[in-house]
């Protein structure tokens, strides 16, 4: 790893977000690609965020700022990737499912997959499974992720994957589910592919789903 891409790394483990764009310029003014940045770079730091907080040496709080620093550099390389042709890891879908205004949890959720390599449509909160229709027709995404983080919202997921199946687009699209009260048992019930308890373990599903 160049010195240059080790510093990005570092920058986005310790969440600092002055000097990433600079640092991201810098790399790309000396000839590495967005794609070697995105993936020796952020990616790595990303990763050993998310090892530091499936340890619990690593909080909320500061997996958010590590994400804002990725962001910050994303910004900036996301149209090279697009000009470049470059080939994401995947796509992701996302959304709080309707009558759900929580984010946290789905934003976390947004950015450590983003960190893995993956284009992420963040749909926001309070997201109808017509929406989610919508988006999966529009973006052609790999997998679907819903978060929910009360109990009267959670048949939502229910209802927005018997949508999915009524338009035919059920069997295109793995699903992963998660929030403070959803369970594994609930994701069984209601036909989910995954239930995923943190960010790190949604990361890794969607890697898994993808064959990454």
């Amino acid at each position: 790893m160049s010195d240059l891409l080790a510093e990005i790394a570092t920058a986005v483990i310790q969440g600092e977000s002055e000097g990433v764009a600079a640092l991201t310029e810098k790399a790309l003014s000396e000839g590495l690609s967005a794609k070697e940045i995105l993936d020796r770079g952020l990616m790595p730091g990303m990763d050993h965020v998310g090892e530091a907080f499936k340890r619990a040496e690593m909080f909320v709080p500061d997996v958010l700022l590590s994400a804002r620093v990725m962001q910050a550099s994303m910004g900036i390389l996301k149209p090279r990737l697009a000009e470049s042709g470059a080939e994401m890891t995947g796509k992701l879908v996302i959304g709080t499912v309707q009558g759900d205004l929580h984010d946290i949890g789905k934003n976390l959720v947004g950015m450590m997959i983003e960190g893995a390599g993956f284009e992420v449509f963040d749909l926001g909160n309070d997201v109808s499974p017509e929406a989610f229709v919508r988006a999966v027709k529009e973006h052609k995404p790999d997998i679907v992720g819903m978060s929910a983080l009360l109990t009267t919202t959670m048949r939502a997921m229910d209802r927005t994957i018997e949508a999915l199946k009524e338009a035919g687009l059920r069997d295109q699209v793995k699903i992963m589910i998660g929030g403070a009260p959803v369970t594994s048992d609930f994701a069984q019930q209601i036909g989910a592919d995954a239930y995923c308890s943190n960010a790190t373990t949604a990361k890794e599903t969607a890697r898994r789903f993808v064959g990454a």
